[in-house]
């Protein structure tokens, strides 16, 4: 497999896909691949046509063209005879459902583990996980299962905060998930800052970027791990 999981699109102050273009250009340039297939459907508010246009620019910029699932007449045969795929973020729950309903996540996990190349963000990064319980999105729509693509083994939480807002009343992010590795020991999540991304080439996983990530586990006390690092061991069921 060639992964690139990524936590969020953009940073404050910054163009759209700003931090992570050259992260995105490095990996794609190394897999030989000039087209990638998109897929748009966690977008909800903006329009899956807006959505492509707007990612298409920037990949356009990479020197990469890029064309959207949502157009296409056959899309398990996009799939099939795609040469990378690229999943973007937006509310989990809705990408989800749309996938688990055209029958493309099975598709697309068959294609990845075929060594299609495969990048997400955010929510495109939640569905790389075995399921999308540890998304931070409200559940919009109801998918037929909580189920993803199983292309790793370890829960992903995007947008990892470790703030607790002034006045704020609820739970930190952290002591979420404290519950979900309470109700699901065994499972590794991975608190993905922002501006980082978790990357799977030959064989070896590696966390890059501009921040540590933050590893749960039941049972252990959460440890910081720094960019660069090697984290195979989240690989390991």
């Amino acid at each position: 497999m060639k992964l690139l999981l990524i936590s969020n699109s953009t940073n404050p102050g910054e163009e759209y896909l700003g931090w992570p273009r050259q992260d995105i250009s490095n990996f794609l340039k190394n897999t030989g691949v000039k087209r990638i297939l998109f897929i748009p459907f966690a977008g909800v508010t903006l329009t899956w046509d807006n959505y492509e246009a707007r990612v298409k620019a920037v990949f356009s910029t990479l020197g990469f063209d890029l064309y959207s699932i949502h157009r296409e007449s056959d899309p398990i045969r996009a799939v099939v005879e795609a040469e990378a795929i690229a999943v973007g973020g937006g509310n989990t729950f809705n990408l989800v459902r749309e996938l688990q309903r055209t029958g493309l996540m099975q598709a697309i996990r068959e294609r990845v583990l075929a060594g299609v190349p495969y990048m997400g963000w955010s929510a495109g990064s939640n569905v790389a996980c075995p399921t999308l319980r540890t998304t931070n999105d409200m559940p919009i729509v109801e998918p037929d299962s909580f189920n993803c693509m199983n292309l790793v083994p370890f829960q992903i939480n995007p947008h990892y905060l470790d703030a607790h807002p002034e006045g704020h009343g609820g739970e930190t992010r952290e002591q979420r998930i404290e519950e979900f590795i309470t109700a699901n020991p065994g499972v590794y999540v991975a608190g993905l800052r922002e501006a980082t991304s978790l990357q799977f080439v030959d064989g070896n996983l590696s966390l890059i970027g501009k921040h540590p990530m933050r590893v749960f586990r039941y049972g252990t006390v959460p440890r910081e791990v720094e960019p660069g690092s090697s984290v195979d061991f989240l690989m390991i069921e």
